[in-house]
């Protein structure tokens, strides 16, 4: 396999064989990622992707259960050409059992359903959607590039197509100004078309992002451990997501909350509220705002 640049790939996506279909993002604006910064996209020939899973063929065998497709936005690539990929990959390895990639609602929602069905009858199994937020001024601040009707029209699209979604929500991204919309409005959104999970990502500072030169300047704020705890509780008590799973599964998180909706939302109330009587500077160092 060749890889260029620095390959990001979900945690849960940790056993997966990687291999690049893209390279960077399209879009690549957002105020908080600093990930494929000075990366200019370009998609990479079928040829050489195939060539990669006949590489990993050879290292591997036939022992491969599950392949991610990074870059940024995978999804971008002509659905032609994607089938093309993830059927070779199924005559490769006949134990695999998954197929994932990154695609936001913007791109997804360029897929006609007819095009997400084929993909998913070549072997999609799960797409990975960084929502952030529901809320469109929150989106609009962070420069997503999406709208909550495309990410409903997205989400609604797949639903249909059998695919599974994997939402990101990005806690503490409207800042304490816009918490309690960005909670409230990401629950309206998400229980339009009730993805399969719901994967939490408390936002941090990261360097070579222009939202973490407005956090140094004071131009944008921090929730703290608590407040970012009562966000959380807030979207849970709004959500009406019959068989979703909540997770918080990354380092960036102050507690792990995790349950499947309606029947453990309880549950994982009173861990937020238990968490709530921890004192804040036990729960996670503050961001370091230099090397």
């Amino acid at each position: 396999m060749r890889y260029e640049g620095v390959v990001y790939r979900p945690p849960s996506e940790a056993n997966s064989l990687l291999i690049q279909a893209t390279i960077g993002c399209p879009h690549n604006k957002c105020t908080f990622c600093s990930m494929y910064k000075g990366t200019k996209f370009r998609i990479r020939p079928v040829e050489e992707i195939k060539a990669d899973l006949r590489m990993a063929k050879i290292y591997y065998g036939d022992w491969i259960k599950s392949i991610f497709f990074p870059d940024g936005n995978t999804i971008i690539m002509k659905t032609k050409d994607l089938v093309e990929i993830f059927s070779y990959a199924r005559q490769l390895f006949p134990f695999l059992e998954r197929i994932t990639v990154y695609g936001s609602a913007r791109f997804v929602d360029k897929k006609s359903l007819e095009d997400l069905i084929a993909l998913k009858e070549a072997g999609l199994s799960r797409i990975h959607m960084g929502m952030e937020s529901g809320d469109d001024t929150v989106l609009s601040r962070i420069c997503k590039g999406t709208t909550s009707d495309q990410i409903i029209s997205a989400g609604l699209k797949l639903k249909q197509a059998g695919v599974e979604l994997s939402e990101y929500y990005l806690v503490g991204i409207g800042g304490p100004e816009l918490s309690e919309q960005h909670a409230i409005n990401s629950a309206r959104v998400l229980n339009q078309f009730i993805p399969d999970f719901i994967r939490f990502r408390t936002y941090q500072p990261v360097q070579n992002s222009p939202l973490y030169e407005q956090y140094i300047s004071g131009e944008f704020e921090l929730l703290t451990p608590h407040q970012a705890l009562q966000e959380i509780r807030l979207l849970i008590e709004n959500l009406d997501c019959p068989g979703t799973m909540v997770t918080s599964d990354h380092v960036s998180n102050y507690w792990n909350i995790t349950g499947r909706l309606p029947q453990d939302r309880e549950a994982m109330l009173k861990e937020i509220d238990y968490a709530l009587t921890i004192p804040e500077s036990t729960l996670r160092p503050a961001p370091i705002t230099h090397l």
